[in-house]
């Protein structure tokens, strides 16, 4: 009895394990990046400009909102990209047009918001909140990481 019970209980917390998590609202997401990061005014009018640059594949806007070196996995391989001429130079094999597809109809309440940042399209792209003082009482948001 006690085997049937441990594997029906198993079996479905595989099966609520596999839903997808419920979408939160805008309100709740810009909530939990203030709470967590700060400066979620900052985000969100970041957050636009990226999802309007991916949706018309501007590589000189999303160049400009990397922060150097940024971390880019495409084509099976890592790169450390050094800087946003490289990023331009190189945007058509490190962005790869499904990641720039996914991030372009990112949902403000679908986002990923955890301590380490703030993640598009299930974790296509990240973002962080880069200090811009010495007390990280300024700051401002970058990529920090794309992943195809």
């Amino acid at each position: 009895m006690f085997r049937f019970a441990a594997v029906a209980l198993l079996s479905s917390m595989t099966a609520f394990a596999a839903l997808p998590a419920l979408a939160q609202s805008s309100e709740e997401v810009y909530a939990r990046i203030e709470e967590l990061h700060g400066n979620a005014q900052g985000f969100d009018e970041t957050f636009r400009t990226i999802v309007e640059a991916m949706k018309y594949g501007d590589p000189v806007t999303i160049s400009d909102l990397g922060e150097y070196p940024l971390t880019v996995n495409a084509n099976g391989e890592t790169y450390d990209i050094l800087s946003s001429k490289d990023m331009q130079d190189n945007y058509a094999t490190l962005v790869m047009q499904e990641t720039q597809n996914a991030v372009s109809k990112q949902q403000y309440g679908d986002l990923i918001v955890n301590s380490d940042g703030v993640g598009l399209a299930n974790g296509a792209l990240w973002m962080a909140g880069i200090c811009d003082s010495a007390d990280c009482s300024e700051t401002h948001w970058a990529i920090i990481s794309i992943n195809n």
